[in-house]
């Protein structure tokens, strides 16, 4: 794969054979990200799980302490008194029944995250064919199914991240953007990993974190030790 100038000067500060510590990688992701608009910085962790045994899943939810620099819309599935309150939490769209075609034959897909009252899990269950692949499927593991819809909005729009494995056991997620501050994606990295950490499955033997690694949008990736990290 060929790569531009501007990745090859950056990839040259970064030494592929080293495990570097947290601080050192973060300063020299944010370096790396010389494209022309805010790159997102992204954590990419492969995991000693084995996603096929659902004991061994990883999927859960954690506010960064600043945010992801993205604006998150939310949509909301509820009804009556649960929906106004919704909109008045500052969800970007709101709905019940009357969404499903929308969704469903439009293709209208203009929002990052879905949240559900339980009673709406059976309008929302006929939508699983779309949103189940794209991972906007409501879980209430990641505090996406709940009946207090104004702290999960207040939440998704202060920060809140969903990780979960993917297929090959990696968990991929945004910690901000490349025009934050060294400390405010430190702070972001260590909130993820603390909730990382905790997610470790009980059933789990062997190496649990395997690589870490930090890396902008269009830059070269910067792999941390994962053992300290583990600790």
């Amino acid at each position: 794969m060929k790569r531009g100038k501007k990745y090859v000067e950056a990839a040259k500060a970064v030494d592929r054979a080293t495990l570097y510590d947290a601080p050192e990688a973060i300063s020299l992701v944010k370096k790396a990200a010389v494209a022309k608009f805010d790159e997102t910085i992204e954590v990419h962790i492969r995991t000693g799980c084995d996603g096929r045994h659902a004991d061994q899943q990883i999927r859960g939810a954690v506010v960064l302490p600043h945010g992801t620099g993205k604006k998150v819309r939310v949509l909301v599935f509820a009804k009556d008194a649960k929906a106004e309150e919704a909109k008045a939490a500052g969800a970007d769209f709101v709905g019940a029944e009357d969404l499903i075609p929308k969704i469903q034959n439009e293709g209208w897909l203009d929002f990052d995250v879905v949240v559900a009252t339980p009673d709406m899990m059976g309008v929302v269950g006929r939508l699983g064919r779309v949103l189940g692949p794209k991972g906007l499927m409501p879980n209430p593991k990641a505090g996406t199914v709940t009946m207090d819809v104004t702290k999960a909005v207040n939440d998704i729009k202060a920060g809140k991240i969903e990780y979960r494995l993917d297929k090959s056991n990696i968990i991929h997620v945004p910690i901000g953007k490349a025009s934050f501050t060294e400390e405010q994606l430190s702070d972001n990295f260590q909130t993820l990993m603390g909730a990382i950490t905790k997610a470790r499955p009980s059933t789990l033997k062997g190496q649990y974190l395997k690589s870490v690694t930090i890396a902008p949008t269009m830059g070269p990736g910067v792999k941390l030790n994962p053992v300290k990290l583990a600790q």
